[in-house]
């Protein structure tokens, strides 16, 4: 099957690899001239051939929303745009909208796998008619892990259904992430605990709580042991803030997910204005002592 991939950047660049390993044949537009195999998206829509299938794989926000106006007015009616991105699901009915009064159709594509999807496929979570689906299911079908169907990708519903469920399932990752990562600060405060990194090891065969995030643990604990070449200062780019707010919305209790999202803000801070408070209270009204910053800093 011919694609046009926008966006070759961590995941564009080995989604195309992964693709021509395929058999397919794909057109890659990114504007690094060392990585594009066409000048701009006019470029990309007159090397395609009719009715052209266009994969979207930019950052999400305003540069999603441009790219695809921008390509609303390079491509015909009865070709089709996949945002694979990591757009919130909430822009997906408008882009359609823009899309569809021209005769191009849309699917959301929400996509797990980092830079292993390469080598281990690509998760993969759809919203769309069975139609735009059923078109693009050759490209689906070499993305994804091998295996059954369902293991690895699903239809999860309309548009923006797809970008909704990879919603969650950032904010679960989330909670996972800080849920393995206790378990490790844990064990590496017991002394009797020799190695943390040799028990995560061991977990990632025959425990219940094994994972492929729990052996990306093990094996960074295997290559820096001690966590001594990063810092604790973690970032969010959203979809966990979504899913709280979501949540909100939808009146779902999810306080490991929220926890998790909290954690990763209060990463950031050096000095924490909530705990300063909380000493300062303990000392006003019992007098406990606390630890007065020097002139020096």
């Amino acid at each position: 099957m011919q694609l046009g991939l926008v966006g070759l950047g961590k995941m564009g660049f080995n989604m195309r690899e992964r693709l021509r390993q395929g058999g397919h044949e794909v057109v890659g537009y990114d504007p690094r001239p060392e990585v594009t195999d066409v000048p701009d998206l006019a470029g990309l829509a007159a090397a395609l051939s009719a009715p052209r299938v266009v994969w979207v794989m930019v950052p999400s926000g305003d540069v999603t929303h441009d790219t695809i106006v921008s390509l609303s007015e390079v491509l015909s009616e009865g070709d089709l745009v996949v945002d694979g991105g990591n757009s919130r699901y909430t822009e997906d009915g408008p882009h359609a909208e823009l899309l569809g009064a021209k005769g191009i159709g849309f699917v959301d594509a929400g996509v797990s796998g980092g830079i292993w999807g390469l080598t281990e496929g690509y998760g993969l979570m759809v919203g769309g008619s069975d139609a735009d689906i059923a078109t693009v299911m050759p490209i689906f079908d070499t993305l994804r892990p091998p295996g059954p169907v369902e293991d690895g990708f699903v239809h999860a519903g309309d548009v923006g259904a797809g970008h909704f469920t990879k919603m969650v399932h950032n904010g679960v990752e989330y909670a996972l992430m800080t849920a393995y990562a206790e378990g490790y600060e844990m064990l590496s405060a017991e002394p009797l605990v020799k190695s943390p990194q040799a028990v995560y090891q061991a977990w990632t065969n025959g425990t219940v709580v094994r994972s492929w995030l729990q052996t990306l643990l093990a094996k960074a604990l295997k290559e820096d042991p001690d966590l001594a070449e990063i810092s604790g200062y973690t970032d969010d780019s959203g979809e966990g803030r979504w899913t709280v707010e979501e949540a909100i919305r939808l009146r779902v209790p999810v306080p490991g997910i929220a926890a998790s999202l909290f954690a990763r803000f209060l990463s950031r801070q050096e000095d924490s204005p909530t705990m300063k408070a909380v000493a300062a209270l303990r000392n006003q009204f019992g007098g406990h002592a606390v630890q007065r910053v020097s002139k020096s800093g």
